[in-house]
């Protein structure tokens, strides 16, 4: 028996479904590749600071979720739980923002970590793909990143998600609301953190879900009220534009997402099938973030979408993805010759790319057979002393059980004829 265990609010993905999550990566990054975004890896773990500055440091993400260590030498590092800040890091330590080429469109995808009390939707080890497009300030680009993760889910087959979508307001406007916003906040009965939290964030109390803080919210001053016309015109803009696209949005007031980094366009993925943790993925603009962390002054817009919330969703609605199998031919071999020339045909396959497995460590036929059909192989290839002597492999279709015999030499043209 054994005694190790993956860690508490975990998990570990293995075949077959393991597949799924691979297929959702590839469906939210195709749209991606396809809009000028390139790949980037950092590190699974930061300087601490890059996060306290970026995300914030009166946001739960930090104060209580950072998984914060320090290494023998003295630095004080984090796991890495979000993407944005990270990619911001790497994209001005390579200078690309100085090539000329704005923005600089990003995509990643990795595992980040939280220390969250675990539940269905919310681990402590998950994973995400992601976009950035850093160095420009333009509606057509928020209007770009949503209208791509929407076409990401509908390419999955997924329909009952929504998109929340808001505007936080930028330097002119925010402050103003933030002092109309505090004052009405003072005269309410909340708790001390709630209240430490209206004079360092106050943004952040509209999206304390707690019952006993929302019913005390009604009649709170609205952003909405508080925008200055520039703010509105880019909002509208970039309506506007998700409408001429045909992308459904719902207007959320309440919007402020969990990062203190965002400013104007905010938005959010929602799916009613995962709970209270409905939220599948979310972004929007942050275009102070650059400076926070050192760096010049990069309007900057970009999303994340959660794998494993994106699957749950696709369970939720009975979603069932076109996986391919993971084996088209399986070959059998009865005895060592059979063995030495068989295993040299799957080899031949694997380099003309048809997807080939082996009867591996002797097992009989029977057996041999039970593990073809558990391969979801479409053909299996059976060959023994008898079928070499006349030059020939039995070729056997899976599907129909109907078995041919096929020359040696002709039975890598035939299975890619098959096979189309």
């Amino acid at each position: 028996m054994n005694t190790f265990q993956a860690p508490k609010g975990t998990y570990d993905l293995l075949p077959p479904r393991s597949a799924t999550f691979l297929a959702v990566r590839e469906a939210i990054a195709a749209p991606l590749r396809n809009s000028g975004y390139g790949y980037v890896e950092t590190p699974g773990f930061e300087n601490v600071e890059l996060f306290a500055r970026g995300v914030g440091e009166s946001t739960d993400i930090v104060t209580k979720e950072m998984y914060a260590f320090e290494t023998k030498g003295g630095d004080k590092l984090a796991l890495r739980p979000e993407g944005t800040a990270s990619v911001l890091r790497a994209a001005l330590e390579a200078n690309l923002h100085r090539q000329g080429n704005l923005p600089v469109k990003l995509w990643y995808s990795g595992s980040y970590y939280r220390y969250e009390q675990p539940q269905a939707g919310r681990y402590r080890h998950f994973s995400q793909v992601g976009a950035e497009a850093i160095g420009a300030e333009d509606p057509a680009l928020d209007a770009e990143l949503i209208i791509l993760a929407d076409q990401a889910y509908r390419s999955l087959g997924l329909r009952e998600f929504r998109i929340l979508l808001n505007s936080l307001g930028d330097k002119e406007c925010r402050p103003v609301y933030r002092e109309a916003l505090q004052n009405f906040l003072r005269d309410l009965d909340l708790d001390d953190d709630t209240r430490r939290r209206i004079e360092i964030n106050p943004l952040r109390v509209l999206d304390d879900k707690r019952d006993a803080v929302q019913k005390q919210l009604a009649g709170a001053p609205m952003l909405r009220d508080y925008l200055c016309d520039a703010c509105k015109a880019y909002h509208e803009q970039v309506r506007e534009l998700l409408t001429a696209a045909g992308v459904a949005f719902e207007d959320d007031e309440k919007l402020v997402r969990g990062l203190d980094y965002y400013t104007r366009t905010t938005f959010e993925f929602v799916h009613g099938g995962l709970g209270s943790q409905s939220a599948v993925g979310g972004g929007g603009r942050y275009d102070g973030l650059s400076e926070m962390i050192g760096g010049p002054a990069l309007p900057s817009v970009g999303w994340a979408l959660g794998v494993d919330r994106t699957v749950l969703a696709l369970e939720a609605e009975g979603v069932e993805l076109d996986i391919p199998a993971a084996t088209s031919v399986y070959a059998v071999p009865l005895g060592d010759e059979a063995r030495r020339v068989l295993f040299g045909i799957v080899t031949d396959l694997r380099k003309a790319g048809v997807a080939a497995d082996f009867s591996y460590g002797g097992k009989g036929l029977k057996g041999a057979m039970k593990n073809a059909n558990r391969s979801g192989a479409r053909y299996a290839i059976v060959a023994g002393e008898r079928d070499l002597a006349d030059g020939v492999v039995q070729l056997k279709d899976m599907e129909s059980g109907e078995q041919e015999p096929v020359p040696v030499a002709e039975v890598l043209t035939r299975l890619r004829a098959l096979l189309g």
